[in-house]
């Protein structure tokens, strides 16, 4: 519930806590953010850049985690929570998508409230239901962020941009920051069977680039699963990442059909745990 973590929210514009009034956030000198009706509250103040994941998008993601196919992923997240930070407080997921992760990991620290943090106004939607202790506030999470200094005790990140200076901002001096990245092999049989984007082989030293100088790295570990997907599996894996903006709807479904069932496909993440430095 968005009451859950108004004491650590902050006027995007002036930077002032705000109280909870009727269906809106206000801060002292009077800017107020209208709270929708799905549960979330809008601290964009003004036009965000871009518009986030789609509907479509979204809505594949949520199917996917509701099957469980990334649950791994999430297992892997709430263990490190445990370990790193295992009286957080506030949890942070900044780019938290559908919040699917975040709710893991509140069920693995049961006296932590989480804030789901995204520009996508469907991804929100689902984000304010995804745990009774977490609200959602859409922001662009490339500017600053709506929430008060050193607030936070763990900050999670999963296949999202990194903003090194706003998480060090953010972050107590005691807490922790987990990153998640694909691995060099993540989805690899569908990259060079449906022509998916590649990961960046230069991804580990931009991730450490985005951190350098704020952020020491603690220790990583790799997850990896072979997955078993049908066809339509497949077109929701790929429908829910950023091949999605830029596939062949034809080919790729001609591509999804010539694939025998069940589909192996790897899926392959890196976990860093990261200090300030």
């Amino acid at each position: 519930m968005i009451g859950d973590v108004v004491p650590y929210l902050r006027c995007p514009v002036c930077g002032l806590p705000v109280a909870a009034g009727d269906r809106a956030l206000r801060c002292e000198r009077g800017h107020s953010f209208d709270i929708a009706k799905q549960g979330y509250v809008n601290l964009s103040a003004g036009r965000a850049p871009h518009a986030g994941d789609t509907a479509e998008m979204v809505a594949a993601r949520d199917e996917f985690l509701r099957a469980g196919r990334y649950g791994f992923i999430s297992a892997a997240l709430a263990a490190a929570a445990r370990e790193a930070a295992p009286d957080p407080g506030l949890v942070v997921d900044a780019g938290a998508g559908t919040g699917g992760h975040l709710g893991v990991v509140l069920d693995a620290l049961p006296g932590a409230v989480g804030l789901a943090l995204d520009v996508s106004k469907p991804a929100l939607r689902r984000a304010a239901r995804a745990h009774p202790r977490a609200g959602a506030a859409l922001c662009d999470t490339w500017g600053r962020l709506p929430v008060g200094d050193h607030a936070a005790g763990l900050l999670l990140n999963v296949f999202a941009p990194r903003n090194g200076a706003e998480f060090a901002r953010l972050l107590r001096r005691d807490g922790a920051l987990l990153v998640v990245t694909p691995a060099a092999d993540h989805l690899a049989e569908l990259v060079e069977t449906l022509g998916l984007l590649r990961v960046d082989p230069e991804k580990a030293e931009r991730v450490a680039a985005s951190l350098a100088g704020r952020f020491t790295l603690e220790g990583e570990q790799t997850h990896r699963r072979t997955l078993r997907l049908s066809h339509a599996e497949v077109r929701t894996l790929v429908g829910m990442g950023p091949s999605a903006w830029h596939a062949d709807g034809d080919r790729l479904a001609a591509g999804i059909a010539a694939l025998a069932e069940p589909v192996p496909v790897t899926a392959a993440i890196r976990l860093g745990v990261y200090r300030l430095s």
